[in-house]
């Protein structure tokens, strides 16, 4: 590694990416994947996330063991004075930033949340950040970084050809994707303006482990294991890219120890599927697996009527990042779908708890303060 990262803050690492990021720092893995437990970090983890909805402590209870190396803080990215609290008492040297507002349906119901957490929670961190670093253009460091987790949404929407590339101008089309959008140019602008040490990257559709029950897979998953009904949009030809989410997290890493400062890298799957393609596969592998026909399970298919807004197709070039830092993904898509399929299965009462709002009233007696 070209860079000593001791103490490393992760905001929003009780989500999705953020806790599979967590858990591959610490040499686990929710599926018990051996070639994901190879990051080789040494460090202190500290994990900051206000615990909203999608907020999950469950998805750390291996990491809570090592408490040596992983320590949680119930705090807000917004609150300037909880950030400088917590970059000064454990010496933050490296931040990674996942925490956001994700959910595109969300964010056109109520579009506020995403500009607070999105916009203004990511220049707080950064600007919380350059002060305790303290650098400028005339005081550059290469002893710390801050790593920006985004989205591919921001670059809009493809064509039938074509690939998003770094230099991709960006068209984000929803309150979601305009606020990430939004939140890069801010990180960008601190690299110029004051020689924050940071890099960037945007990420396609992560699938796997830990997921919140709103998106696709483990909704899908979910609803066919119950017999509900399989709601898809319009007519279900939207393409999305789809990596592995421990995939993605060894990208993110090896951007941390060896990524170039004020530089983006796309981090994809080389991996498209039609949204009704991808649901018929998912039926085939889940509907045996419960006692279903997956004839019959595919009668539940209801179209219904598409989301404004919604992006034709997304997929990532990422040659940039294969040819500077040597990333490949490790997962084919066939047996990264079929791990995850299992894992919903076999880890019910995990769906259960969030499905019921069981794990909220858990959350509000154990973490009512800090």
């Amino acid at each position: 590694m070209s860079r000593k990262l001791k103490n490393v803050l992760v905001t929003g690492g009780a989500g999705f990416i953020g806790s599979n990021f967590i858990n591959y720092l610490l040499g686990l893995s929710a599926t018990g994947s051996k070639e994901f437990m190879d990051s080789g970090f040494t460090g202190r983890i500290i994990n900051v996330d206000c615990l909203t909805y999608a907020g999950n402590p469950d998805n750390l209870s291996m990491a809570v063991k090592q408490k040596d190396r992983y320590i949680f803080e119930k705090a807000d990215i917004c609150d300037r004075k909880e950030m400088e609290r917590i970059f000064k008492q454990y010496d933050i040297d490296t931040v990674v930033h996942f925490a956001a507002e994700s959910h595109v349906d969300r964010s056109i119901l109520g579009p506020e949340a995403f500009i607070r957490t999105n916009v203004t929670g990511t220049f707080t961190l950064l600007d919380v950040a350059r002060k305790y670093w303290n650098v400028s253009l005339d005081n550059k460091r290469d002893d710390v970084i801050f790593h920006h987790i985004s989205t591919d949404e921001v670059y809009g929407s493809l064509g039938p050809d074509g690939y998003f590339t770094e230099t991709t101008p960006y068209d984000p089309r929803s309150p979601y994707s305009s606020s990430k959008a939004s939140s890069d140019h801010i990180a960008m602008a601190y690299y110029h303006t004051y020689g924050m040490p940071l890099t960037l990257s945007n990420c396609t559709n992560n699938y796997g482990p830990y997921q919140f029950p709103e998106k696709l897979l483990p909704l899908m998953i979910s609803n066919i294991r119950d017999g509900k009904n399989l709601p898809v949009y319009g007519e279900g030809k939207n393409i999305r890219d789809w990596i592995y989410v421990e995939d993605h997290n060894r990208a993110v890493w090896q951007i941390l120890n060896n990524g170039r400062y004020g530089e983006k890298y796309n981090i994809g799957g080389e991996n498209e599927w039609q949204n009704i393609k991808l649901l018929n596969k998912l039926i085939d592998l889940t509907a045996p697996l419960t006692g279903k026909n997956a004839e019959e399970v595919r009668k539940s298919i209801v179209y219904v009527k598409d989301r404004p807004g919604h992006d034709a197709r997304y997929a990532i070039d990422c040659s940039k990042i294969k040819k500077e830092l040597g990333w490949q993904r490790k997962m084919t898509f066939e047996q990264g779908l079929e791990l995850t399929v299992k894992w919903y299965l076999e880890h019910r009462e995990w769906m259960d708890r969030i499905l019921s709002g069981e794990y909220k009233n858990w959350i509000s007696e154990n973490y009512s303060g800090r």
